[in-house]
């Protein structure tokens, strides 16, 4: 497994709940993908969407565009 932080791609989102709908195991998925089992929890625990990864993209979007507004630093 990869050491380090891993930032899922919208292919491996597509992939995670491909697998999940064909009855793999949250395990059997990481290994499957290369990250650690942990990764794939929080992605399904954050965004288990009712239409699939799609949604789950969009959501991760808008949480990331929330993000960067915050962190505005002004000059001094």
């Amino acid at each position: 497994m990869p050491e380090g932080y891993h930032r899922l791609t919208y292919e491996e989102r597509c992939q995670i709940y491909a697998l999940m709908q064909s009855g793999l195991s949250q395990a059997a998925i990481a290994r499957q993908l290369g990250v650690h089992r942990s990764t794939i929890k929080r992605e399904l625990d954050r965004n288990t969407p009712a239409r699939g990864a799609i949604a789950s993209n969009r959501r991760r979007r808008r949480r990331r565009k929330k993000r960067k507004t915050a962190r505005v630093r002004h000059a001094r």
